[in-house]
C-alpha cells in the first residue's frame, strides 16, 4: 500500500526557499556589521560560524581582514620585492608549488595556472623575508593557496603574514615539537566523548599522524571540493587557533562505526583515518567541534597534551587584544546554551548526546546532529556580542 506524504514534511523547493531567505538575511546582516563604526567583529564570527559561513568569496575579502585584524589599505601598497635567488626556501617551496597543480579549479587554462603558481611562490617567500623566525614547512602552500584564490595576491600577503605569526606560528618552529603538542591534544577529546573509541585506537598503537596534514594545512591538502575548504577557513578564522584539531576529533568520532570494525591493526588504522571522506556532513561537524571546545576547552586538556602551552595559544593573546576584544569563545559558549535550552525542550538529554558508552549512542548522535543542524542557524541568530575569552615531514604525495 503506498504511503500517504506527511502534511508537515518539507518538500525539497520549500527548503531550497527557506535557505534562499536564510541566505538573503544573513548578507543583509554581515552588510550590517561592515557598515557600523567600529565594525561589529563579534556579528561577523557569528555569521563565519553558522551555517554557510561567509556564503561567497566577495563577502570573505571583506570579512577575512577583519576577523584577522588587517587593514584593507594593505591594497594600496607595492609589495616587496622578493630576492628569489638568495632565499633558502626557494628550491623547496617551487618543488611544492609545481606539485600543487589539483588545488586550482579545473579547467583554468595553464597560463592562468602558472600566473598564479608564480604568485603563490611569491607571497610564500614574502612572508618569509619578512619574519626570518618564521620556518617553512611542506603543507604550508595549501593554506597559502587558499587565501591565493579566494582574495588575491596583495590581500593574501597581508592575512598569511598575520595569520603566520598568530594561528599557524607553532607550525612555523625550527622543530615539530610544538606541532606535536597541539597533536597531542587529539586523543584527550576522544577520550572524552567516546571511551570505547579512544582505548580501540591507543590498543591499535596508531598515534595522531594521520591527522598530521589536517592540522598544518587546514584540510586543504586532503578535502577535493574547494567550498569545503574556505568553508573551513570561515570557521577556524573565527574561532581559537587550536579549534582545527577539535575538527580533526570530531571526525574520528563521527566514523566511529568504521573504527570500530576495522582491524585492531597500527597499519589498518592509519589507512583508513587517513583517508577523509569527502562527503561528510561540515556543517553539522562545524557545530559539534565548536560544541566541544565549549565543553572540554583546552585549558582543560592541557595537562594531558603536555605540560607547557602551545606558542600559537600564547602569541594569540595579543593578537585578541589587537581584535578589540572581539572574542569568538563566547559567541561558542552561548551558541551551546541555546541549543542545550532546545534540546532538553525537544526532550532529548545534552548529557547523554555527549558521551554515552550504551549501544544506542549511535542513534542518539545521529538524532542530536540533526537537531544541531535544525537548530544551529536559529541558534547563531540570537547570540550578542561578549567580551571572554579563554585564548618537515615529506608527508604529501
Amino acid at each position: 500500500m503506498k504511503k500517504s506524504r506527511n502534511v508537515g514534511a518539507s518538500s525539497p523547493v520549500n527548503g531550497k526557499q527557506d535557505w534562499d531567505t536564510r541566505r538573503k538575511r544573513k548578507i543583509a546582516d554581515i552588510t550590517q556589521a561592515l557598515s557600523v563604526s567600529p565594525v561589529d567583529v563579534a556579528a561577523l564570527r557569528r555569521m563565519a560560524i553558522s551555517e554557510g559561513g561567509l556564503l561567497t568569496d566577495e563577502i570573505r575579502c571583506q570579512v577575512w581582514p577583519k576577523l584577522l585584524n588587517v587593514p584593507l589599505d594593505v591594497l594600496n601598497q607595492e609589495p616587496d620585492t622578493v630576492d628569489r635567488e638568495n632565499n633558502k626556501d626557494y628550491n623547496q617551496v617551487l618543488l611544492d608549488v609545481q606539485r600543487s597543480l589539483r588545488r586550482f579549479p579545473p579547467g583554468m587554462p595553464d597560463e592562468q595556472r602558472e600566473g598564479l603558481q608564480e604568485e603563490l611562490i611569491d607571497i610564500i617567500l614574502r612572508v618569509l623575508q619578512r619574519n626570518p623566525q618564521l620556518h617553512y614547512y611542506q603543507g604550508y602552500h595549501d593554506i597559502v593557496v587558499t587565501f591565493l584564490l579566494v582574495v588575491g595576491e596583495r590581500l593574501a600577503t597581508a592575512l598569511v603574514e598575520k595569520l603566520s605569526t598568530h594561528h599557524l606560528r607553532d607550525f612555523m618552529d625550527p622543530t615539530m615539537d610544538n606541532t606535536k603538542h597541539i597533536l597531542n591534544y587529539l586523543m584527550p577529546i576522544i577520550e572524552r566523548v567516546n571511551p570505547e573509541v579512544h582505548d580501540f585506537m591507543q590498543q591499535a598503537e596508531v598515534g595522531t599522524v594521520f591527522a598530521l596534514s589536517w592540522l598544518i594545512t587546514w584540510f586543504g591538502h586532503v578535502l577535493s571540493d574547494f567550498r569545503h575548504v574556505v568553508r573551513l577557513y570561515d570557521f577556524f578564522l573565527a574561532c581559537h587557533p587550536l579549534m582545527p584539531i577539535y575538527f580533526a576529533a570530531v571526525i574520528v568520532l563521527y566514523r566511529e562505526e568504521e573504527v570500530l570494525e576495522c582491524e585492531c591493526d597500527m597499519a589498518m588504522v592509519h589507512h583508513l583515518l587517513s583517508q577523509i571522506p569527502q562527503d561528510l556532513p561540515y556543517e553539522t561537524l562545524i557545530s559539534r567541534a565548536g560544541d566541544l571546545f565549549v565543553q572540554f576547552p583546552p585549558s582543560e586538556l592541557a595537562r594531558e597534551a603536555a605540560s607547557h602551552e602551545s606558542m600559537a595559544s600564547s602569541t594569540f593573546k595579543d593578537f585578541e587584544l589587537a581584535s578589540a576584544q572581539q572574542r569568538p569563545d563566547s559567541v561558542l559558549r552561548r551558541r551551546r546554551r541555546q541549543k542545550q535550552a532546545a534540546l532538553e525542550s525537544s526532550g532529548v538529554s545534552s548529557v547523554v548526546a555527549v558521551a554515552q558508552p550504551s549501544a544506542a549512542r549511535r542513534f542518539v548522535r545521529l538524532a542530536v546532529m540533526g537537531l544541531t543542524v535544525a537548530l544551529g542557524a536559529a541558534a547563531l541568530a540570537v547570540v550578542n556580542t561578549a567580551l571572554e575569552w579563554a585564548p618537515k615531514l615529506d608527508l604529501f604525495p
